[in-house]
């Protein structure tokens, strides 16, 4: 059971609560006003509004298309319906990188626009700058180490990152290095357990982990993979929880057949 079920709301001192006390954060992906109110409802401890929705919502090979406009109206519906989770939502690519101004900008639309409680962005010492003037505003900046998605075209793989004594090094550096300029938490992205364990113990905040072993202060998972709705993404880390693309199919075929049958509506189905 956990000690935070009666939080009215999750906060970054809740989450870092959590972390020294060593009860696991539960994270989720959502991008939309009805998913979130069950997400939430069910006692999620984040939600973060990914920019994966321009893969699963919109149907692009990469999370590279969506835009901040796009970013924010994800996140306003979502924020419209929860009352306990904490809400971050990431700053899509181009709106950060290499313009610190930029990068606030960006943070302080989504801030007000959406309603969010923080945003995430990618990449550890190249985008410090950015981040840091987030920080100035008063904003909570999650960070994202390891496979970053926005750098696909860069890496030309999905593959496990940081593998190699160089990359591994570079990790744990950043990780500490988002931890010091004052990063409330660290998704760290398909990467070795041994290295995810290493990093998270480095650091007094949360540690997320998508890929990166149990060694991690939590986990998050995109909503559409853990549940089944997509199909063809299958990683090992992925465990799905249901199969609703079977379960959806088939109540589908079941309405078209009753239509087609005359079977729908019934009698006690019309005025």
């Amino acid at each position: 059971m956990s000690k935070y079920k009666d939080a009215k709301r999750i906060t970054t001192h809740i989450l870092k609560a959590m972390k020294d006390d060593g009860e696991k954060i539960s994270m989720l992906t959502t991008y939309d006003y009805s998913m979130a109110r069950i997400v939430d409802d069910a006692g999620l401890d984040v939600i973060l509004v990914g920019d994966s929705a321009s893969n699963v919502m919109a149907g692009h090979e990469t999370t590279l298309p969506i835009t901040l406009d796009q970013m924010i109206y994800h996140a306003s519906s979502v924020v419209k319906a929860v009352k306990r989770a904490f809400v971050v939502v990431d700053l899509p690519f181009g709106s950060y990188q290499s313009d610190p101004k930029g990068a606030l900008k960006a943070a302080i639309r989504i801030m007000k626009e959406s309603g969010a409680h923080g945003v995430k962005l990618e990449g550890g010492s190249e985008v410090k700058e950015s981040i840091k003037r987030i920080l100035m505003a008063g904003i909570p900046v999650m960070g994202h180490l390891g496979l970053t998605p926005q750098s696909i075209y860069k890496f030309g793989t999905y593959t496990v990152r940081a593998k190699e004594e160089e990359e591994a090094k570079k990790l744990l550096e950043d990780t500490k290095l988002l931890a010091k300029i004052g990063c409330f938490g660290i998704v760290l992205e398909k990467i070795p357990a041994s290295l995810a364990k290493q990093a998270a113990a480095s650091v007094e905040v949360p540690v997320i982990g998508i890929g990166a072993g149990p060694d991690v202060d939590g986990q998050v998972l995109v909503i559409h993979d853990m549940l089944g709705i997509t199909k063809e993404f299958q990683p090992r880390f992925l465990r799905r929880y249901l199969d609703l693309y079977a379960e959806i199919k088939g109540a589908v075929q079941s309405y078209i057949h009753d239509v087609k049958a005359m079977e729908f509506p019934n009698e006690k189905e019309q005025y």
